[in-house]
């Protein structure tokens, strides 16, 4: 799937590139990476043994700012699947107008096998390898799957180790080691924002929409928070389990409260339990694929039933399943725009870093709010211009302010 992935991501700038009329050899440029770095990661077990794991980072590009992206600790985790989340990134940043590059990292490791304590090790031995790649003014990792503020407090302190008190070497750490009010909430937050844009430009409103929400950790747990509390009935939700599906609305706040006593929504009996697929395919206004990517294909685009698509997930949808959504004229909100609202909040956090001065979580959200506004109206605009549907329009918008920065910045 990671070698797919990122030839996805490839013909999405390759189209985007003819579209804005970018030269052969520009276009190679700015889809090279900048930095690759692979580091091999031992530690002690807790039952004694060595565990052997591969850390890597990709730092794909710093025309506009930092080097910026994730770190996700999963076993599909590969330089491919890692280079093309790199390149989303720094397109992403572009759209959302934030001064910061591209990058993304990880460690190929089944996270749910790990203790706390393998945790913490395999995490400080990631930051003994790559410190002096990363840092406040360099590249700034961030929180993706299966790793959260706690992971990010233990590179804030492994870093310091070498570099000293820095706490905008990362962000999306907790509040109490210089972290953002919102920044948990931020993507799933800065998601439903977005679909609110698309609905009011068709002078339409969350009120009585039903949504579908697949992946029910920390973006889909919140978009649902979030929709519910603007007046949406969120009717299906799935995780690794299953899916979940009532007609009637499931209640939210019990779910969530359920999935942190039981890490999962298994045996969750606020809703009925179908097979995970039949969520991508089951009635709804609004769809949002908040898991891994990939996920929607040419075998199931002509059985959703959505009539918007919101991807919280990077890369849910392959090329051959957005160009049968946009023949059946269902309306996709792309992953660099839909879900850049955790970058956006990493910004804000990073620059209070900077400043040792701290906002509060309201001032957050409307700023949040107005990043996600000017973003949409950015994205009506370029999708007019070219003709294009939104996804198009995201990476034109993106790649021509790449292209600008580097033209600027000299060879």
């Amino acid at each position: 799937m990671s070698s797919s992935f990122l030839e996805n991501t490839k013909h999405y700038i390759d189209k985007a590139g003819q579209l804005l009329e970018i030269p052969t050899d520009v276009g190679k440029q700015l889809q090279t990476p900048a930095r690759e770095v692979r580091v091999e990661l031992n530690i002690r077990m807790d039952d004694g043994s060595i565990g052997t794991f591969i850390g890597f980072r990709v730092q794909h590009d710093d025309a506009r700012g930092p080097f910026k992206g994730g770190l996700r600790y999963h076993h599909h985790v590969d330089a491919a699947e890692v280079n093309a989340l790199a390149s989303l990134m720094t397109w992403k940043t572009a759209v959302a107008g934030v001064p910061y590059g591209g990058a993304k990292g990880g460690i190929q490791v089944d996270a749910r096998t790990l203790s706390e304590g393998e945790m913490q090790r395999l995490t400080r031995k990631f930051i003994d390898g790559i410190h002096d790649v990363i840092g406040a003014t360099k590249d700034i990792p961030a929180p993706d799957v299966n790793t959260n503020g706690q992971v990010m407090a233990w590179i804030f302190d492994q870093y310091a180790k070498y570099h000293g008190y820095q706490p905008g070497v990362v962000t999306g750490k907790p509040v109490g080691l210089g972290g953002s009010e919102g920044r948990s909430q931020a993507t799933g937050r800065g998601l439903v924002f977005a679909v609110e844009e698309l609905l009011a430009s068709e002078n339409k409103s969350l009120d009585g929409m039903t949504v579908a929400i697949q992946g029910f950790g920390n973006v889909g747990t919140w978009a649902a928070h979030d929709f519910v509390a603007k007046g949406a009935k969120v009717t299906a939700i799935a995780d690794i389990s299953g899916a979940y599906k009532n007609a009637e609305g499931i209640n939210i706040k019990e779910a969530i409260q359920y999935v942190k006593a039981n890490r999962t929504l298994e045996g969750f009996n606020g809703a009925d339990h179908v097979d995970g697929a039949e969520i991508l395919t089951c009635e709804c206004d609004i769809l949002v694929p908040a898991a891994l990517g990939g996920v929607l294909t040419k075998d199931n685009a002509n059985d959703v039933r959505a009539t918007y698509i919101a991807e919280g997930a990077n890369g849910p949808t392959t090329p051959e399943a957005d160009e049968i959504f946009a023949k059946r004229g269902i309306k996709v909100l792309p992953d660099i725009y839909a879900n850049c609202g955790g970058v956006t909040v990493s910004y804000f956090e990073w620059s209070q870093n900077m400043q040792h001065f701290y906002w509060d979580l309201e001032r957050v959200n409307a700023e949040l709010q107005r990043v996600m506004k000017r973003g949409f109206k950015d994205l009506q605009a370029t999708a007019q211009k070219y003709e294009c549907n939104y996804r198009m329009a995201a990476f034109a918008l993106g790649l021509g302010r790449v292209w600008d920065a580097t033209k600027l910045r000299g060879l």
